[in-house]
């Protein structure tokens, strides 16, 4: 077991379970029982934890890093240093990494790909400004939520970790697949080795493969250096050419060629997200030489029309000779009329020529450069510090249009009044709501008063009030406040929540009830015999040590009497694992190919099976873990990728029983497409027939009779009887009919009886 499990660090951060395993340290979940919510701790490496040049850096940086602050950012709260420890306090993400993402995704659309670098570009940024270079970006390093949101974590511990000396292979630089040729050859690195690893994803992202990629870490990284990476477009031809300049200026081989800035980056694919068609022209290699300027082309365009009419001029000059052989004088005079004309219209239609593509180029760069500063979509401004909004979106007017006290920080954007996506134009102003920051309150002092009173004062200060009880040691009446969390005086956030502690007297035969949770269940019979109370041990399977006592009936601090009864829970010893049968009927009219997936408390999946209705009736799923869980079954629908909820479950692994908290079978098949509408009109069309065989039955009989058994009048009319039966009761007739009419005619007559359904088919039988 990991020996970091169990430990509470500063006193505060109590370790659960290792969620993350890096190369320069290890991430586990904890929780702050300080502010009692989940925080991830980053623990280095002992390597790291030993090199004193590094710690010395480590705790002059970190400190600078605890300051970023912004929505793509995750938040590092503490960090903590001491001789055997040192550790980073962040923000907890329940949701995957990109590089899972993109793994299961294989290639990326140029939309989702544009979406999540310009959240990345954003966070870069922010950091930038602050002198933080984030040095190893790569998609292990980026969060992805449900809903599409980035998170960069790990900001500045690269820088922390590369020391004078060390190598491309060295552990602390990173992932060579997105390292820096600058990051590579050991040289000084600043924020345009972010933007090369930005590249490095953008690339990876839209054609499904890294610009460099082999076996050997030391051959990857001197191909950053030395090698040219494949055109994206000639791997994927759906990227668009526009951002492919952008990957590829990105990842230029020198930095001075790159963006110079993240905010440069976003400013070209908000251009292009704006113009999909647009070119920047950063590349020109596939251009031809003679188009690469205007001038060039129009000097190349009169040369060729001067060309062309000198063949004209040499043409008439030998007519002219061979014409006006025997007359000089006039030869020379028409000779001079023939080269005038020609010259002269050459030289006006070159001038048309070269003044026509010169208005063309001139209309189409003035569409361009108004397409790209005039068409934009709308950002989305909220969760930006106001001032960096200005900075980034230098297109927009933003305006403030009113301030006041929120949940967000000071100076950042709560509301703006244009959509986010909505087209805006450039100059165009935007109104924005900006935060004062979290309104502070003081905290009336209370103490000494009656609760109902004191509980008034509270929410008029603008408090949540939240009542518990105690034994008062100091005197204290009961229903009188014995003190206040956070005390009087001290400043709380408006709206956040005031424990206020009531008095419930002094009495001698109460008992305050201590946590004995680890205690062995002797220690703890002990303790509750002595103070008078009945303990009532109940033993379940668990994995902690026998006779521990693993729950109590009472929490702690609670008050009971002498005489009281507290349930004390404790380990028999016995494995708690198990496996459950759950077992599922399967609506009949089901059709397709469908999955169940059972997913636990912590949102990971234990078990899953594939099934088809057309097999089976119901099915039953083994599924195993540990102690007691709240499972979700989840239907899925391979036709066409529908999900829904079955149900919710509480699994008894110990004691291999499930019980249903809720449960919609049903509903769930019917909300997946379970029930194809072709069923529902089959179904119609089988419950419409039944009205119809007591108008045509009557009807058809007497011409079958005469034809089928002419010689036996009393049979066939003893058949028009019997069929005349069905339309009264037809799922009873059948059974009787056949044996009154096999003797009439056997091969017709029963399917008559059987399949009133479809009469018209019988008579053309």
């Amino acid at each position: 077991m990991d020996k970091n499990i169990g430990k509470k660090l500063d006193g505060r951060y109590e370790i659960s379970e290792l969620i993350g395993i890096g190369g320069m340290a290890d991430v586990y979940k904890a929780t702050d029982i300080v502010d009692n919510k989940v925080v991830a701790v980053k623990i280095l490496k002992k390597e790291f934890a030993e090199n004193e040049e590094f710690l010395r850096r480590f705790r002059n940086e970190s400190k600078a890093i605890a300051l970023l602050s912004h929505p793509n950012i995750v938040k590092v709260y503490d960090v903590g240093f001491s001789e055997k420890i040192q550790f980073i306090v962040m923000e907890y993400i329940d949701g995957i990494t990109l590089k899972e993402y993109i793994e299961n995704e294989k290639v990326l659309t140029w939309k989702d790909s544009v979406h999540f670098i310009i959240q990345i570009l954003r966070a870069l940024q922010h950091a930038h400004d602050r002198g933080i270079v984030h040095r190893d970006i790569k998609p292990q390093n980026i969060m992805l939520f449900t809903d599409g949101t980035i998170k960069v974590m790990d900001f500045g511990i690269a820088k922390f970790a590369r020391e004078e000396g060390r190598t491309a292979t060295d552990q602390a630089i990173g992932t060579v697949h997105y390292i820096s040729p600058e990051q590579a050859r050991g040289d000084v690195t600043d924020e345009k080795s972010d933007i090369y690893s930005v590249g490095v994803m953008l690339y990876e992202m839209l054609t499904g493969q890294k610009p460099f990629d082999t076996d050997n870490p030391v051959t990857v990284a001197v191909m950053h250096m030395q090698n040219t990476a494949e055109r994206p477009r000639s791997i994927n031809p759906d990227i668009p050419a526009g951002l492919e300049e952008i990957i590829l200026r990105a990842m230029e081989k020198d930095a001075e060629n790159r963006y110079q800035t993240a905010s440069d980056m976003i400013r070209d694919i908000e251009s292009f997200k704006a113009n999909t068609q647009i070119v920047f022209g950063y590349y020109e290699e596939d251009v031809p030489e003679e188009t690469d300027s205007p001038t060039q082309y129009f000097a190349a365009a009169a040369a060729d029309a001067d060309d062309e009419n000198l063949d004209e001029d040499d043409y008439y000059d030998d007519e002219d000779d061979e014409y006006y052989d025997d007359e000089e004088e006039e030869e020379e005079e028409e000779e001079s009329r023939s080269l005038f004309i020609p010259v002269m219209t050459a030289v006006t239609i070159a001038f048309i020529v070269v003044a026509g593509f010169f208005i063309l180029w001139l209309v189409k760069g003035v569409i361009n450069n108004e397409i790209q500063q005039t068409k934009y979509e709308m950002p989305n401004l909220v969760g930006w510090d106001y001032y960096e909004a200005k900075a980034e979106y230098e297109h927009l007017d933003i305006q403030i249009n009113d301030t006041e006290y929120t949940s967000y920080e000071k100076d950042v954007i709560y509301e703006q009044d244009i959509a986010v996506g909505d087209a805006v134009t450039s100059g165009q102003t935007v109104y924005v709501n900006v935060s004062l920051g979290v309104s502070m309150v003081e905290v009336p002092k209370v103490n000494g008063l009656h609760s109902d009173y004191a509980a008034k004062m509270l929410d008029q200060a603008g408090f949540v009030v939240e009542e518990k009880y105690e034994l008062s040691t100091d005197g204290t009446e009961a229903s009188y406040v014995i003190r206040t969390e956070p005390a009087a005086g001290e400043q709380a956030e408006s709206g956040s929540t005031i424990i206020m502690y009531i008095s419930k007297g002094m009495n001698s035969d109460a008992i305050v009830i201590q946590d004995m949770v680890g205690w062995t269940l002797d220690q703890a019979t002990q303790l509750c015999t002595y103070l008078g109370l009945v303990v009532e041990p109940v033993g379940e399977p668990s994995l902690e040590e026998e006779n521990t006592v693993i729950a109590q009936s009472v929490e702690p601090d609670e008050v009971l009497e002498a005489g009281d009864t507290i349930v004390l829970t404790y380990s028999n010893g016995e494995d708690p694992s198990g496996t459950v049968p759950f077992t599922m009927p399967i609506p009949a009219e089901a059709m397709g190919r469908f999955a169940l997936d059972f997913v636990n408390s912590e949102g990971d999946v234990i078990a899953s099976t594939t099934f088809l209705p057309t097999i089976t009736n119901q099915i039953t799923v083994q599924v195993d873990g540990t102690g007691t869980d709240t499972i979700t079954v989840v239907l899925s629908n391979y036709a066409n990728n529908q999900q829904r909820e079955i149900g919710v479950y509480n699994f008894d692994f110990a004691h291999v029983t499930f019980r249903p908290v809720r449960e919609d079978i049903n509903g769930a098949f019917e909300a997946v497409g379970a029930f194809p509408e072709e069923t529902t009109t089959t179904q119609a069309t089988t419950t419409e027939p039944p009205t119809e065989p007591p108008t045509e039955p009557p009807t058809e009989p007497p011409t079958q009779a005469p034809t089928n058994p002419p010689t036996e009048p009393p049979t066939s009319s003893t058949t028009t009887t019997t069929t005349t039966q069905p339309p009264t009761d037809p799922p009873t007739d059948p059974p009787t009919d056949p044996p009154t009419d096999p003797p009439t005619d056997p091969p017709t007559d029963p399917p008559a009886v059987v399949d009133p359904a479809e009469p018209s088919e019988e008579i053309a039988g």
